[in-house]
């Protein structure tokens, strides 16, 4: 498929090509995209950017090689990068210390934009101060399309698409687990999480994870309500996903598949995948026994308080873990892996004892699923006919065009009827 005419130097910029994360959407680019593609890296450092050009030329030596761009983190360089290019990819965090340059210079030019935070916090504060501009220019910013948050929500739309093709039903309450994780963090998200009560106040942080803080739209439905062991304890049996427990990732996750919810509901192009007035959505992580679930959930708790409330606790950590720009080995990398799964229950009454059941999972590392979900999101906005008219928006918008090219590249993502456990 050939990518869409227009009139400026780039399909597609990658902004901190020479970090971490921004090498691996590079080198997924060169194996992946066709080679029509019009695209560019950019930094701050020439030697650098060659430096990524040499090892993406090793991968594949007959393809173009990338133009170069000299970017520094400031409005007026990252406005005259935004305005070259159709779609701009950003590496580039903490966010909440970086990222506000680009995001404001891809809403002012009409530039579709793509960001890997995991900083809900950022995320609604971009919506505030942005998507008006966006709406105007008819830029479409995508915040969010890493491990944090696309997986939980392609699998809620992936799922809520079954109930509705198979069952005629809304969807129901939703809840995605993740199954098993190997892997490890890179500096940059280490950094990430050490820096983001430094941008800030932990208010800031709690309101952010607010049901619906972040959707155009409210919904009253609340998700069902713990038990008192459930409460003590952090643990919950879930039917056909198991023991499970509180996960680190699901005030984030939650407030991107809430959001999604809202752009369902409000955006005229998307309505006919709206969820339905009865939507909840839960996310937890495997308990491989109530011990070990107990201690995660409690470990979380108090690792969190320690996060927010003692600056000291901060910058101890930050001389023991990995710097920005480090991360997994490429051997490391051949050895991680990452399954999720969902339940969703339709809305209908009786409910006929079904339910929607989806697995995803990725072979070879965290951070080139980042890659993955990153660059086939930008491809899916530069090649398909995605009718959206500009603002900010969720990974699931994209719609089925986008999980069918994550499939393809090996993010598997499986969704079926199955029976009601009880």
């Amino acid at each position: 498929m050939s990518f869409k005419r227009h009139s400026r130097q780039y399909d597609l910029v990658v902004f901190g090509a020479t970090g971490y994360t921004g090498l691996l959407v590079a080198e997924h680019i060169t194996t992946h995209f066709p080679t029509d593609l019009k695209w560019a890296i950019a930094g701050r450092s020439v030697q650098k950017l060659q430096d990524v050009i040499t090892e993406c030329k090793a991968l594949n030596p007959d393809r173009r090689p990338p133009g170069i761009e000299i970017c520094n983190l400031n409005d007026e360089d990252l406005g005259a990068l935004a305005k070259k290019t159709v779609a701009l990819i950003t590496t580039v965090g903490p966010y909440a210390k970086y990222g506000e340059h680009a995001f404001k210079a891809c809403a002012e030019s009409g530039t579709h934009y793509f960001d890997c935070t995991g900083e809900a916090v950022w995320h609604m504060a971009m919506i505030k101060k942005y998507e008006a501009t966006a709406k105007a220019t008819g830029a479409c910013l995508f915040p969010q399309v890493g491990i944090e948050s696309a997986p939980s929500d392609l699998m809620t739309f992936s799922m809520a698409s079954v109930l509705r093709s198979q069952l005629s039903a809304p969807i129901g309450d939703v809840v995605v687990k993740i199954h098993e994780l190997r892997g490890a963090p890179s500096g940059g998200t280490l950094n990430t999480a050490l820096s983001l009560f430094d941008e800030f106040h932990w208010k800031e942080v709690a309101k952010s994870h607010k049901p619906y803080a972040m959707s155009p739209a409210k919904n009253p439905k609340q998700a069902p309500k713990p038990s008192l062991f459930s409460k003590l304890t952090g643990l919950y049996s879930i039917p056909n996903l198991g023991l499970v427990s509180t996960s680190i990732t699901s005030g984030t996750d939650r407030a991107v598949v809430q959001r999604t919810w809202g752009l369902l509901q409000r955006e005229p192009s998307l309505q006919k995948h709206f969820y339905g007035a009865n939507f909840t959505f839960r996310e937890f992580i495997t308990a491989k026994n109530k011990a070990k679930g107990m201690m995660m959930h409690y470990s979380i708790i108090f690792g969190g308080l320690l996060l927010m409330f003692c600056p000291p606790f901060r910058r101890i950590l930050r001389k023991y873990v990995c710097q920005p720009g480090e991360g997994p080995s490429k051997e490391d990398q051949k050895k991680e892996y990452i399954q999720l799964q969902g339940v969703a229950t339709p809305d209908i009454q009786p409910s006929g004892g079904k339910q929607a059941w989806c697995n995803a999972e990725f072979k070879g590392g965290m951070y080139n699923l980042t890659a993955v979900l990153l660059s086939q999101a930008a491809c899916t906005i530069l090649q398909d006919d995605i009718k959206l008219s500009g603002g900010v928006y969720t990974p699931a918008c994209l719609g089925h065009g986008y999980i069918d090219r994550l499939n393809n590249v090996g993010f598997r993502l499986e969704t079926k009827i199955i029976d009601a456990q009880q």
